[in-house]
């Protein structure tokens, strides 16, 4: 086995390479972005750099130079010919492999017919929407996820003047209603026109219109409706993809379809044991780094000797002066209530139908959180 390449030069990708290096490889390493820029980090996109406290330089990730390996950055890959083993590329390049890490991440969902709005998922997005987020400007946000909520209290704080708009009953869907409640409360008291259980009709680069005609104008308009995996390059490769175009791997993060195929980060779909080997996708910082070490290292040994991945997710967001924290799978949780409050710090536990423990979520609380985290990661070896 000479030959790895990694398609996805961001956290995942880089990892990956990182750990081909570290476990000894010595054969030739090629990493493939669709980007020109190197990797960067991309959780100041909506917060640091959008807010102008940080630079794209102040995001590029260290040790990309030191790194061992050929990049081919700003070709994106559109083709993958397993028995060949060769990955094609956008500029008609292709590159051989023996063992391959699939690591393209995710792109931002757009809507449909809609121009002049943004998204925001490069650094290239993030520098073009904080020069337009000038005091008093009005900015309308479709969705009230994590970007979209990060955003919010980015574009506040610069003074603008801000209408978050989504469809669901309450902000950040995956922590629950009670606690996606105190959300909206944190928004709102901050000044966000906040619309909940709002549908949109249609958006544009003036303003969206609401269901019933209500029209929002704005000067810039944000779509942050989650994030699409970049997978349709592997079409017609044989490898096995879920219903959201998750690539489907085993507990090893190995393709279920050819032992010579790895994924990591945002495209892999994978069992884990805290939900009962339920097949998950993570959209997490945490897990692309986590999944880039893993799929590299595991890409340079003997299938028989590869190790799984059976860490519990954990991400964060700044939203104001609110740290929210969560870990393991709270979006699943049959219920989650709160078990510790005093002032701005909150700890909720979250339980499946059984009663298990299967998450916890913490409001500005790091040292409890970390107690969760532990225990789940034992319970997920455990399991």
């Amino acid at each position: 086995m000479d030959r790895v390449v990694v398609v996805g030069a961001s956290l995942a990708g880089l990892r990956a390479a990182q750990a081909v290096r570290a476990s000894g490889h010595e054969g030739s390493l090629v990493v493939v972005g669709d980007e020109e820029h190197p990797p960067y980090n991309r959780p100041p996109l909506s917060k640091g750099l959008l807010a102008g406290a940080q630079s794209h330089a102040d995001c590029v990730f260290p040790g990309v130079d030191a790194l061992d390996a050929e990049w081919r950055l700003g070709a994106a890959a559109v083709g993958l010919d397993r028995d060949g083993r060769t990955v094609a590329l956008a500029d008609g390049g292709r590159v051989p492999y023996d063992r391959l890490v699939v690591a393209t991440g995710c792109r931002a969902r757009t809507w449909p017919g809609a121009e002049g709005v943004v998204t925001l998922r490069t650094v290239d997005d993030a520098v073009a929407l904080g020069r337009a987020l000038q005091p008093g400007a009005r900015l309308a946000i479709v969705g009230a996820g994590f970007v979209g909520c990060e955003v919010a209290a980015t574009a506040r704080g610069l003074g603008c003047d801000v209408t978050l708009v989504d469809v669901a009953p309450h902000p950040l869907l995956p922590l629950g209603p009670e606690l996606g409640g105190r959300c909206a409360a944190l928004h709102r008291e901050h000044g966000v026109d906040l619309r909940l259980s709002t549908a949109v009709d249609a958006v544009d680069r003036a303003g969206i219109t609401l269901a019933g005609g209500e029209r929002v104008d704005a000067d810039v308009v944000l779509v942050a409706l989650g994030g699409v995996p970049n997978t349709e390059w592997l079409a017609g490769s044989g490898l096995t993809l879920d219903a959201r175009g998750g690539l489907r791997c085993d507990g090893t993060l190995t393709s279920v379809d050819d032992p010579d195929v790895l994924a990591a980060g945002d495209v892999a779909a994978w069992p884990h044991a805290l939900v009962g080997g339920e097949v998950v996708r993570v959209e997490h910082w945490t897990t692309a780094a986590e999944h880039g070490g893993l799929a590299g290292r595991n890409a340079v040994v003997d299938p028989a000797d590869r190790a799984a991945h059976v860490a519990p997710p954990y991400f964060w967001s700044d939203q104001y002066a609110t740290k929210i924290q969560a870990v393991g799978f709270p979006g699943r949780a049959a219920t989650l209530a709160i078990v510790e409050e005093d002032g701005p710090r909150l700890l909720a536990e979250a339980h499946d139908a059984d009663g298990r423990l299967v998450g916890a979520v913490a409001f500005n609380h790091a040292k409890r959180l970390a107690a969760y985290r532990r225990r789940l990661a034992t319970e997920a070896v455990a399991a």
